[in-house]
């Protein structure tokens, strides 16, 4: 019982640092996506300290909060393409956590697996803005990698600093060791 209650409240954190991370926004894009403080990075990290499962939940939370707080919808698929889908591919990274380097390992493949969902949701349901000549599918992958690459490529950095990397592996064992 303590050990669900642990994780419950590390992934409600989690997902709370995600959510308010997101909205200290660096670069809004002009048809939506911005780049946004290291938003992504804490909804890998509860994948990564508890599992696939509890990030890929937490992720749908992110999400579908991130949606409330000023999403925009066209189409049913397309939200959940762009909001709970999109933010759970980062619990992905939970599927690293037993590797070396499995952090920065998962957090690429979450955030790749995000800037999946969001390049389908463009090619399916923003393909008009596409230029003339231009194949949706590009533009799409061209448009998503402008604001999901650089976070990513931020946040990664970050979680490579040696300090950084020991100071969540730190509190990763402590919640483990108490739990």
């Amino acid at each position: 019982m303590q050990k669900n209650i642990r994780t419950l409240t590390c992934a409600a954190t989690c997902a709370a640092l995600s959510i308010a991370l997101n909205q200290v926004v660096v670069f809004r894009m002009p048809q939506g996506g911005s780049i946004s403080a290291c938003g992504m990075f804490f909804i890998a990290l509860a994948g990564y300290w508890f599992g696939p499962v509890v990030g890929i939940l937490t992720g749908l939370v992110s999400g579908t909060i991130d949606l409330l707080l000023g999403g925009y919808v066209v189409h049913p698929a397309q939200l959940l393409l762009d909001y709970p889908l999109a933010f759970a591919m980062l619990g992905l990274a939970g599927f690293f956590r037993k590797m070396k380097f499995g952090l920065q390992i998962g957090y690429l493949t979450g955030a790749a697996g995000r800037f999946i969902m969001h390049t389908l949701s463009g090619l399916i349901f923003f393909s008009a803005y596409a230029p003339a000549g231009q194949h949706p599918l590009l533009y799409s992958s061209i448009y998503n990698i402008s604001y999901i690459g650089p976070e990513a490529l931020f946040t990664l950095i970050i979680i490579s600093v040696p300090a950084f990397s020991k100071a969540i592996g730190l509190v990763g064992k402590r919640i483990w060791n108490e739990a």
